[in-house]
């Protein structure tokens, strides 16, 4: 399977309620062969409006610090949520939701095919590794993913919210 072709499948899916709300379904972005994918939560309003993951403040913060790690959307990393549908008022996605949406995101991993995984905040790491994991306990962590390096951090929406946090993620 091709990216383009997983990208109509997401596209036209109706597998939660999420899809019959959404204006824009997110797919995600970034370079197909990217060494590094960055998974965060859910498309935010500017994001459904647009199409297009992190295009909001919180993609502003994330880009400035791409750029300050030598990286960038174009040629080094890939970007995608754990669901691909806003969820109304930016509530947190339900079980159902992400259920329906994490088979789609692991074939994204599979075909881009990075060395590294980046999750952004709780929601991520939590689906990615299961309740159990605490983004305030492994943040800055190496973790292994289906022998990839998979490293938590906080979402850049956090710092914008807690300014004090920054420090430790540019750290």
């Amino acid at each position: 399977m091709l990216l383009e072709e997983l990208k109509k499948q997401v596209i036209n899916c109706k597998k939660c309620s999420l899809s019959e709300t959404v204006n824009n379904v997110v797919f995600g972005e970034g370079n197909r062969h990217a060494p590094i994918f960055i998974i965060a939560e859910a498309p935010g309003k500017d994001e459904d409006l647009q199409g297009r993951p992190f295009v909001g403040k919180s993609g502003q913060l994330l880009d400035k610090i791409l750029d300050a790690s030598g990286f960038n959307r174009t040629d080094h990393v890939y970007i995608s949520n754990i669901i691909k549908c806003r969820p109304p008022n930016n509530r947190t996605p339900f079980s159902d939701e992400t259920d329906s949406c994490m088979p789609y995101l692991l074939k994204q991993i599979e075909l881009i095919d990075p060395s590294i995984i980046i999750m952004l905040g709780a929601t991520a790491l939590k689906n990615m590794f299961g309740t159990h994991m605490k983004i305030t306990k492994v943040r800055g962590q190496w973790l292994t993913y289906n022998n990839r390096l998979a490293m938590p951090v906080f979402h850049p929406a956090a710092l914008l919210r807690n300014p004090a946090l920054k420090r430790e993620t540019w750290e």
